[in-house]
């Protein structure tokens, strides 16, 4: 925190300030950084077929394309796999390369990325300009000033080298108490939205109260889309599911586009040095991932899901998503019975960062 109590998101890597304890080799963190009805999920599904690639064989191998979904009144079909940025956070732009032009390659056409991403900015960023018509490209703020809200959107599209977002987030809006506080960056996010910067206007959140909070920031400042998180174990908890069911009627009622986060989450690391580039344990099988993937696409209202920040397990949720078919209620029943119990929620007692 600066003087005066700003938040400034390059102090913290992630969007998540340290409290100061090291546990384990490794700090842990308070926060994260931050239709029409049919029956594959709420709203349309759009099959593609397997498109000719301008890349090399990848990672990911030989895959059908991954189908899209309009995402709500943005109009954009976007694939359902959404790219998430933070894979990129300690990457140079030659070490990014790989997974970027991968999530191409299999049908990804919808970037999620934020300045409180580490590097990531500046690491795709130079692969931007060639394939910008080919990405629907959405960024993020989790500033408190309109100042320094200013600053960071011009900062972020210096970075990314384009000249003008297709969504810009306020980020990691947990709370009603941290919606009040960002009212001055919702200003200057739809102030871009009016300056032709950013096409649309969304909110992003990671915890028990973000689906409360996102309701009411629909609410008051009529946003284009949402991002919440979505997974078996959460879903358990009555009064988050209650409180997701309430903010998507609301956006089925307003058309807004809906993104799951945290798809693929098992536990948290608890006492254990994390493995994987997360502040959660993901899941780890070929089947969980799966698994995760289909219940997220499957809850009625939801459009995307955003692929974890552990490169690997990001590879693999894509892979999952290419196959994607949607569970039936008996088999999503049995994700939440089957669920770990206990989440990874609140982050403040159970975030752990392997980033340092």
């Amino acid at each position: 925190m600066l003087a005066g109590g700003a938040y400034h998101e390059t102090q913290e890597l992630f969007l998540a300030p340290l409290t100061g304890t090291r546990q384990h080799g490794r700090f842990r963190r308070g926060t994260e950084a931050s239709h029409p009805a049919s029956p594959t999920g709420g709203c349309t599904t759009i099959p593609k077929n397997q498109v000719p690639s301008p890349f090399a064989p990848s990672a990911l191998g030989t895959l059908s394309a991954v189908q899209t979904r309009r995402l709500g009144r943005t109009g954009h079909d976007s694939s359902v796999a959404i790219l998430g940025g933070a894979a990129f956070i300690t990457d140079t732009p030659d070490d990014a390369e790989g997974l970027f032009l991968e999530a191409l390659e299999a049908g990804v056409n919808h970037l999620d990325i934020a300045p409180g991403y580490g590097l990531a900015e500046r690491a795709v960023g130079p692969h931007l300009p060639a394939v910008r018509h080919r990405l629907f490209l959405a960024c993020k703020t989790a500033e408190t000033e309109r100042d320094w809200a200013l600053r960071r959107l011009d900062r972020s599209l210096e970075r990314l080298q384009v000249d003008h977002l297709d969504l810009y987030q306020a980020h990691g809006v947990t709370s009603l108490e941290v919606l009040d506080q960002r009212d001055e960056a919702f200003q200057v996010i739809l102030d871009a939205r009016d300056r032709g910067l950013t096409r649309y206007v969304g909110v992003t959140g990671h915890d028990l109260g973000a689906p409360s909070a996102h309701l009411e920031a629909v609410r008051r400042y009529d946003l284009d889309t949402v991002m919440f998180p979505v997974y078996p174990t959460v879903w358990s908890d009555p009064t988050y599911r209650a409180d997701v069911e309430t903010l998507l009627a609301e956006c089925a009622v307003r058309d807004v586009g809906v993104m799951a986060i945290k798809a693929v989450a098992w536990r948290p690391w608890g006492n254990r040095t994390p493995d994987a580039l997360s502040w959660y344990e993901p899941h780890r099988t070929a089947v969980d991932i799966e698994r995760g993937v289909r219940f997220a696409l499957s809850t009625p209202g939801v459009h995307a899901f955003c692929t974890p920040s552990d490169p690997g397990t990001a590879r693999r949720a894509i892979s999952a998503a290419t196959r994607y078919e949607p569970l039936s209620d008996t088999e999503r029943q049995r994700a939440v019975e089957d669920a770990e119990s206990g989440g990874i929620f609140p982050l403040s007692e159970k975030a752990v960062s392997p980033w340092r």
